[in-house]
């Protein structure tokens, strides 16, 4: 009895669980037309631009100046950390806009909230210049 139970259940869960295909016909449609479009666009481009080349064209450039020397020099270490820090303090200046607009609601709950993160943010910051990950060098 209680195996023909667990049956019963299993068919309804099964058949509840079955997906007719015709569902993904819309999803299929639509990565069809985009793959579509943006292979007819690459084709149709390249037949109708224009095919003009010069040594003077074909040179590489890097914001419209020529390039000098080996493209294999290293970038000083101060670099990268100063754009993670860019990348990481703009960030978290992105977690104030939803504070500044329910401030209200929050109450002083939601200031206390926001001072500590505040403060996180300035021993951070101070971390950063004492450590002199700012500084060129």
């Amino acid at each position: 009895m209680f195996y023909a139970l667990i049956f019963v259940v299993r068919i309804k869960l099964f058949k509840f669980m079955q997906t007719d295909q015709s569902n993904f016909i819309p999803i299929l449609m639509q990565i069809g037309l985009a793959v579509g479009f943006v292979g007819s666009t690459i084709f149709i481009s390249s037949l109708l631009g224009p095919k003009r080349h010069s040594a003077n064209k074909d040179k590489n450039f890097e914001c419209g100046i020529e390039s000098v020397g080996n493209a294999r020099v290293p970038f000083s270490v101060k670099y990268f950390l100063v754009a993670i820090l860019f990348v990481l303090f703009d960030v978290e200046v992105i977690f104030m806009y939803p504070w500044a607009v329910n401030f209200r609601e929050m109450g002083l709950e939601g200031l206390v909230k926001m001072g500590i993160f505040m403060a996180l943010l300035v021993i951070g910051f101070y971390y950063v210049i004492k450590k002199k990950g700012l500084e060129w060098e």
